[in-house]
C-alpha cells in the first residue's frame, strides 16, 4: 500500500509516518512520535490520550483488521506556528468485506523532529445522514428534528 498525495507533506516525521503507514511498517511509523506524544479528539473528548504505546495499540489494530488500508492525503499546509494542518483521509476492507471510510483534518505539532502532539477531527465518512436541510434541522431541533427550518 502507498500512502497517496504524501508529496503535499513537507519533509518531517508526518511525512515518514505516512510513508511507514502506507508500508504498515508500524515500528518506523511509531518512531515518529514522541513518547509523550498527545492526542486531542474534540469532537469525541474520551477519545483523547497521551503517550506513543497507544499511538502502537491503535495502529496494531488498524494494520491488522483493515489490510488493505490506504491513506491519502488532500492538501497540507504549515502555519506561522509551524504546526502542520493536513487533510487527509483513508479507506480499507473489514473483515466482513465492508467499507470502513473516513476523513478530516489533523493539526500536528513538531518538536525535535518527532511528532509531540495532534488536534484529530477524523471522522467516519457518512453516505446516508441525509441532506443539509436535514443536518440543520437536527442541529436546531434535536435528532427528533421537526419539518426543519
Amino acid at each position: 500500500m502507498d500512502a497517496s498525495g504524501i508529496d503535499r507533506v513537507p519533509d518531517g516525521p508526518v511525512r515518514r509516518m505516512l510513508a511507514a503507514a502506507g508500508r504498515h511498517d508500524l515500528e518506523a511509523m511509531v518512531a515518529q512520535f514522541a513518547d509523550d506524544y498527545r492526542n486531542t479528539t474534540p469532537v469525541h473528548p474520551a477519545r483523547s490520550f497521551t503517550g506513543s504505546a497507544q499511538v502502537r495499540k491503535n495502529w496494531t489494530a488498524l494494520f491488522a483488521g483493515l489490510p488493505d488500508l490506504t491513506l491519502t492525503v488532500h492538501d497540507a499546509a504549515t502555519g506561522p506556528d509551524g504546526k502542520l494542518w493536513m487533510e487527509w483521509s483513508n479507506h480499507g476492507t473489514r473483515p466482513d468485506g465492508s467499507m470502513q471510510r473516513a476523513a478530516g483534518v489533523a493539526i500536528f505539532t513538531l518538536r525535535d523532529d518527532k511528532i509531540a502532539a495532534a488536534q484529530f477531527y477524523l471522522e467516519p465518512v457518512d453516505q446516508d445522514s441525509g441532506d443539509v436541510n436535514q443536518a440543520v434541522s437536527e442541529a436546531v431541533h434535536g435528532a427528533a428534528g421537526g419539518d426543519g427550518p
